[in-house]
């Protein structure tokens, strides 16, 4: 792909080669190296103030659940986790609009390595040899794919996303995806096939066209802070409509999910397919991959391997904290009675995971406290 300094300088090119400028190429960016290790680095902090967000309101549920004192929504340290949940969000949000779709979903993995970090050292949980491996196999798998992860990053303005809508391939890609979708939303609404890949593969579909749409709707808002307005344009307004929608409705699957499976098969889970989802869409919607060497392809997906084993081995069989309740009987404890198991359900299990799947986690928490 070549490189342009600006809109002028590509098509006083395009006119001495006697052909139309192409929009996917009008609009490179100047410092591309600069755009692309600052939505790394608004990423990373924005996973690490989630995780450091979902363990300040895990903490404040339990303290709650140890006073009995009032409902968790009137602390004022839940609050301060919701807020910089919120500060986290808004940074994730932004670095679609800076860095390759293909690389952002990955780093979600971060806020796995943190939340664990953070569980050991104030929440006083126990460290395990699969976490030390698992967080090794992250960090080496993150750095693996950033290093190979296609660099090369476009102004997103109304023109260029509509140039992809209308590209073939994508036109492709979103029949198959729909396809799929109905296919497995039949299975699983008319046939009850609740196996949990049915469900989180559910997500996943939804989390593609959740990531086209973000970055179109953070690139697009991006430029028009610098002074290229494009929210005069209806392809802006229908990106915020998508990206709403298959938001609301891929937490409506993940609520589903964990009410019917464990968090430790959820979340796992959920990242992996998550991020292929995101990876797919990249190359489908963005043609991220264009002109990437196939060294450098094998090697971000070798990377993105390595970041998954990672979080399937931090994430698997966590343990669960329970908050110690005044009003807790042990059926051990009652006469006559030889059971073992106390009467009431255990507390949820702290998680970790990718955005959505953490979010449903909080949410499950919040609703069982």
């Amino acid at each position: 792909m070549s490189w342009f300094n600006d809109t002028g300088d590509m098509e006083n090119s395009s006119a001495l080669n006697g052909s139309a400028p192409q929009p996917h190429r009008a609009h490179v960016l100047d410092n591309p190296l600069r755009m692309y290790l600052l939505g790394i680095i608004i990423s990373i902090c924005g996973n690490i103030l989630i995780s450091i967000s979902l363990n300040i309101q895990k903490y404040a549920h339990v303290r709650q659940a140890r006073r009995g004192s009032a409902p968790y929504y009137t602390s004022a340290l839940w609050w301060t986790g919701v807020a910089l949940m919120g500060v986290g969000e808004l940074g994730n949000f932004a670095a679609y609009g800076f860095a390759p779709a293909s690389l952002i979903a990955p780093l979600g993995c971060v806020s796995v390595i943190a939340s664990a970090v953070i569980s050991v050292l104030f929440l006083k949980e126990t460290v395990r040899v699969s976490d030390i491996v698992g967080g090794a196999l992250a960090i080496t798998g993150t750095y693996v794919l950033v290093t190979f992860a296609p660099h090369a990053t476009s102004h997103i303005t109304a023109q260029l996303i509509h140039y992809y809508v209308m590209s073939w391939y994508f036109l492709v890609y979103l029949l198959v995806e729909v396809l799929l979708f109905c296919a497995l939303l039949y299975a699983y609404k008319r046939r009850k096939v609740k196996h949990i890949v049915v469900v989180m593969l559910l997500v996943a579909l939804l989390a593609s066209l959740t990531v086209i749409s973000v970055k179109a709707v953070s690139g697009m808002i991006a430029e028009s802070i610098q002074g290229h307005l494009q929210l005069i344009y209806p392809i802006f307004y229908v990106m915020l409509v998508i990206m709403i929608a298959s938001c609301a409705f891929q937490i409506k699957f993940l609520n589903q999910a964990m009410k019917m499976f464990d968090a430790t098969e959820v979340v796992p889970i959920n990242f992996v397919f998550f991020t292929a989802s995101a990876i797919v869409a990249g190359i489908a919607f963005y043609q991220e991959f264009e002109g990437l060497a196939l060294l450098n392809i094998f090697m971000f997906l070798f990377g993105c391997l390595l970041s998954f084993l990672g979080v399937f081995l931090i994430a698997r069989n966590r343990p669960k904290t329970k908050p110690q309740d005044p009003d807790f009987i042990a059926m051990d404890k009652i006469p006559s009675e030889r059971h073992t198991d106390g009467v009431q359900p255990a507390a949820a299990p702290q998680t970790y995971g990718s955005l959505a799947a953490k979010l449903m986690c909080s949410s499950r928490t919040h609703g069982d406290s």
